[in-house]
């Protein structure tokens, strides 16, 4: 198997650089930019092919990384699919969490199989990247070729490898934006509160790895502790009066207090006098 990556990117270098230790032939990478490439060169080493043409990549390989922005994936496909000679029998696969495998339909038409392979993991630097693939979950989709293939390159790379199908590819993307991208933006929320009170961030550090192993430990919902799941209203009603000159913040306690109020009661922790005293606060009717 001739692996080839278009895309110089965090990405694109994590995947080569994995492969490549794992034993697999990583032939070359292709970017438009200089600089990429010869960051790539820093970790793929001296006797990888470095190309700005992605169609040198293809017509070396038959397997292909497509590892550009999600933005730019239909486009680089089209680009190769009207360039390159024969693709038949060829893999193309993409890195978008998002996407399905559709949007490299040009090249399906060709006669080449199609896939996508996300891992379900944050990459602020090739080199964190690095280190945290073989413990990441990775997810693939697409043709029954593809599927095969990209099982077989997922294993070489992280922890363990779940299929989701194309059409549900914009859920499962959007379920890990609220377990890690807007985690961030959570932890900005606090942050807005802190100042108020000239409170920096790193004393709140402890409790959020703590809570964080107890998720891992017990799931959300066993982890859950606070004000909601105590019944605590009086404290809620506190928290809210606090929130008057806040709206954003307000608008994101109430968001996540109705959900934690949902999550208390799948766990049976409210009696009905708490359940209706939350419901009262939180603007939740008897019907939701």
């Amino acid at each position: 198997m001739k692996v080839g990556i278009i895309g110089a990117g965090k990405v694109g270098i994590s995947l080569g650089y994995v492969l490549r230790s794992n034993g697999l032939h990583v032939v070359g990478i292709a970017d438009i930019l200089p600089r990429a490439l010869d960051t790539a060169r820093e970790f793929l080493g001296a006797d990888t092919l470095y190309t700005r043409d992605n169609v040198e990549i293809v017509d070396a390989c038959d397997v292909v990384v497509i590892a550009v922005q999600d933005r730019l994936i239909g486009e680089a496909a089209r680009s190769v699919a009207d360039r390159a000679g024969d693709v038949r029998g060829k893999l193309f696969f993409h890195t978008s969490g998002a996407d399905p495998s559709s949007v490299l339909s040009p090249l399906e038409a060709r006669g080449a199989s199609v896939g996508s392979l996300h891992p379900l993991q944050t990459f602020p630097d090739i080199e964190s990247a690095i280190d945290v693939l073989p413990d990441t979950s990775i997810f693939i989709e697409g043709d029954d070729r593809a599927r095969e293939v990209l099982r077989f390159l997922g294993e070489n790379l992280g922890a363990k490898v779940y299929v989701v199908a194309g059409e549900d590819k914009v859920y499962y993307h959007l379920a890990a934006v609220f377990v890690c991208n807007l985690v961030s933006a959570l932890m900005q929320t606090g942050t807005g509160i802190m100042k108020k009170i000239n409170i920096d961030f790193e004393p709140f550090i402890p409790i959020i790895r703590a809570t964080m192993k107890n998720i891992e430990a017990k799931g959300p919902i066993g982890a859950l502790t606070g004000p909601i799941v105590r019944g605590d209203d009086k404290t809620v009603a506190a928290h809210l009066d606090a929130m008057s000159g806040m709206p954003l913040h307000k608008e994101i306690y109430l968001a996540l207090s109705k959900m934690a109020f949902r999550m208390a009661l799948e766990r049976g922790a409210l009696d009905s006098g708490q359940e209706d005293a939350l419901r009262k606060i939180l603007g939740i009717s008897p019907a939701d």
